[in-house]
């Protein structure tokens, strides 16, 4: 095996140019996809910390059939205090769940005593929101998020310019309640609050205790309930560590609850979806270039060396071990430009963290990608190679195996 490998060199550097060309384009082939995948990674998972550390949670409980009918806020779809009680003794008991927040969301008429409009109210814990969704206060102007005292209201931008209400103006929120008795009261404008998608949006927050206020609650209620993870890599098994929720029935014999991740809340997840395809269709593209480069080089080695086949062939040069030759040669120039490539694309993404590349999102400015080079993306992407520089080669070399001595030998 040692000769062969020697001898197998050698033919490569035979023909050097064509071999530096192939290689160049295996090495080029590598280095893009990895530093894509470097890049959209970072990008991803910037972007998925941005929905569910200042928005949605990892995962989120409802009570069953709330998500179908979310937009008209159902109050008749609440989670009582009995189901409260059952969901938090599972929750803190679960190995998985850092923290979690309870809301209570409605809709609202906002006046400024002058005009009015409609509004997304959520009631929240200030302190258990800011546990749970520590990005959140990077979405406020104005005060803190953590700090939301009862009586206060953090407006939506969009309103507070619309409505020309600023920072310490007093406003009034009118509601009606689930027996469709109304009611209103005066709120302190706290701050506005930026939507997590950008400008857009009506959803404004109070403290949970004002909601009751609001709707004259005699027992505490709940819309949702958001989760963080201490890891979002334990998703899926934090999802099948909550089914006895899911298996909660009432009296009529019907699911209780309904629990979802943010994929399934947040219409981003498309975007990562999108991105993966991308990731796919790169990798693709890859393998195509692989192939064509090494299939090209050993059909032209195999048509160039025919003579030469026949010799080492009329020898007593089994077809077996001629078929190793052309299997090795193909083999090393894919360990080769993968080496190559995935070295490169490790210190083009040194320099790049150095460098840094800089972004905007929403209000916050001057955001850096960090992209890193995960080693299994590395493996994936250096098998991938490998396997498909051997398989490219193995029809030239059964040609070349296959080639008889006498006529070889004849050909010009």
């Amino acid at each position: 095996m040692k000769n062969i490998v020697k001898i197998s060199f050698r033919n490569l550097m035979r023909s050097g140019r064509r071999t530096i060309l192939t290689a160049s384009l295996i090495t080029i082939g590598v280095m893009f996809v990895l530093i894509y995948s470097a890049l959209a990674g970072s990008f991803k998972a910037y972007m998925v910390g941005q929905v569910t550390d200042s928005m949605l949670g990892h995962i989120q409980i409802h009570r069953k059939g709330y998500i179908a009918s979310v937009d008209n806020l159902p109050l008749d779809k609440n989670l009582n205090q009995k189901q409260i009680a059952k969901v938090t003794e599972l929750l803190d008991k679960n190995p998985y769940i850092e923290s979690y927040t309870f809301r209570l969301k409605l809709g609202a008429m906002f006046s400024n005593y002058v005009a009015s409009t409609s509004l997304r109210l959520n009631g929240i814990d200030p302190e258990k929101e800011a546990m749970t969704l520590p990005l959140f206060a990077s979405r406020v102007q104005g005060s803190d998020a953590g700090m939301l005292q009862e009586g206060h209201i953090l407006v939506p931008e969009l309103v507070a310019k619309g409505m020309k209400v600023a920072k310490g103006d007093t406003i009034v929120l009118v509601a009606t309640n689930l027996k469709g008795s109304v009611n209103g009261l005066n709120f302190k404008v706290a701050g506005t609050v930026e939507p997590i998608s950008g400008p857009g949006g009506r959803d404004g927050y109070i403290h949970i205790k004002d909601v009751q206020k609001l709707l004259r609650l005699k027992q505490a209620e709940v819309s949702e309930i958001a989760i963080r993870l201490k890891n979002v890599d334990d998703l899926e098994k934090a999802m099948k560590s909550l089914k006895p929720l899911q298996m909660m029935k009432n009296q009529k014999d019907k699911p209780v609850f309904e629990i979802h991740t943010w994929k399934k809340l947040s219409p981003f997840y498309n975007i990562v979806k999108m991105l993966d395809l991308m990731d796919i269709s790169i990798k693709i593209i890859l393998i195509s270039i692989v192939l064509i480069s090494v299939l090209n080089v050993m059909v032209m080695s195999v048509y160039e060396r025919i003579k030469e086949i026949g010799t080492i062939a009329a020898m007593g040069t089994s077809p077996a071990t001629i078929t190793k030759l052309f299997l090795t040669e193909g083999l090393m120039l894919g360990i080769f430009g993968t080496l190559l490539g995935s070295l490169l694309s490790y210190l083009i993404v040194i320099v790049i963290n150095s460098v840094g590349i800089a972004f905007s999102f929403g209000r916050q400015d001057d955001l850096v990608l960090n992209p890193v080079l995960h080693l299994n993306e590395m493996l994936i992407v250096s098998a991938i190679v490998i396997l498909i520089s051997l398989i490219a080669s193995i029809s030239p070399a059964i040609k070349a195996a296959n080639l008889d001595p006498v006529d070889a030998l004849r050909q010009n």
